[in-house]
């Protein structure tokens, strides 16, 4: 049976909130439009990583008008870097229907809010409630972390019914004054003091009202169910250029980064090296047998469901000519130039190889 906490508890963490908040710049009195962005870049993104981000995109698109008359390539290139670009395609079609449907005004209604795309339960929570002053409760892994040690809560917090079980408790402790501080007090305290690792017990503001705290047991919580590691798979990737001319190949627009821009990859067989996978690709694309990849250098990088081991190869080709005709729109383009396309983490290493050697023919 978890205690009732009463106002105490959202008193306590408020009055901490006011004196130790960080300054961040989708703070103070924004407008809808940048809490919005805001959260829904800080959706499996830390902080740190979007503040820049952040103030990159709003200077390109600084209210809902800008971004729904934006090209989605554009759009894609200002996101490139934050990964889950799903994110980012959703955004921009929400704005579309907030500017077609909704006179450019976010709605302050959160069940018409909810209908647009990308906008879950958390985001429309946490917009409706900084925004708007909705009393609803936004529950993210510092809140369910937070939640877990303040109950002595075993329930796993990467369980996939891990929000629906912790969204009660988050609603009953809720300031109906103050949601929006509240949601963001909370996701502060997780972030700052009740951390994953080393909690910082002593200078928690509601360490009173911790049930971990008084068993000693924080350090143990919150319980997170074991999952099997993600699958390894082995990919290279070319650097095909032509008289200073690379090529880029621009992925499907739905799926696994979608709408990016790359260059050439292809997963290899079990049975083959990567220098052999390489020339199979560069030979299938090019019909060029005699070309000689060079090996450049190699990634690693993790998505959710899987692992990547990349070996990237350097290889200049006789002619632009492409040997298969590819339904994927490609493009041979100055190094210059590459970077104005929306490029993956990974294909913006590559990039980087590149530029630094481009020297080569």
């Amino acid at each position: 049976m978890r205690p009732p906490l009463g106002p105490a508890f959202s008193t306590q963490l408020l009055l901490w909130f006011d004196a130790h908040q960080r300054a961040l710049p989708w703070r103070g009195a924004p407008s809808p439009y940048a809490v919005w962005v805001s959260e829904v870049m800080l959706q499996q993104t830390r902080v740190e990583s979007a503040r820049h981000y952040y103030e990159r995109f709003m200077q390109r698109f600084p209210d809902v008008a800008a971004l729904a008359q934006a090209d989605e390539q554009d759009v894609l290139q200002h996101w490139a870097g934050l990964g889950y670009y799903a994110r980012a395609r959703n955004l921009h079609r929400a704005a579309q229907i907030v500017s077609r449907e909704h006179s450019g005004k976010i709605p302050d209604d959160p069940t018409r809010f909810a209908s647009l795309p990308g906008c879950g339960p958390y985001i429309t929570a946490a917009v409706q409630s900084i925004a708007f002053g909705a009393p609803l409760a936004a529950v993210d892994g510092n809140v369910k972390r937070v939640l877990a040690r303040l109950d002595a809560d075993p329930f796993p917090v990467n369980h996939t019914r891990a929000h629906r079980h912790y969204l009660p408790r988050a609603q009953e402790l809720l300031s109906p004054h103050r949601p929006g501080d509240h949601n963001q007090a909370m996701m502060e305290l997780g972030a700052l003091i009740c951390t994953p690792r080393n909690p910082d017990c002593p200078r928690c503001p509601v360490a009173a009202f911790c049930t971990a705290r008084a068993q000693d047991t924080a350090h143990r919580l919150p319980v997170r169910e074991k999952k099997q590691r993600a699958p390894l798979r082995h990919f290279v990737s070319v650097i095909l250029v032509h008289r200073r001319r690379y090529l880029l190949f621009q992925r499907p627009a739905k799926g696994l980064l979608g709408g990016l821009w790359e260059f050439p990859s292809t997963e290899r067989t079990a049975q083959e090296t990567a220098q052999e996978a390489c020339a199979r690709y560069v030979h299938a694309l090019t019909g060029h047998s005699g070309a000689v990849p060079q090996h450049a250098t190699q990634l690693q990088h993790a998505y959710t469901h899987f692992r990547l081991h990349i070996d990237v190869y350097y290889c200049p080709v006789p002619s632009r000519a492409l040997q298969a005709p590819t339904q994927l729109p490609h493009r041979w383009l100055p190094l210059d130039d590459v970077a104005d396309f929306p490029l993956s983490s990974v294909n913006q290493k590559i990039l980087r190889w590149a530029q630094q050697h481009n020297a080569r023919p």
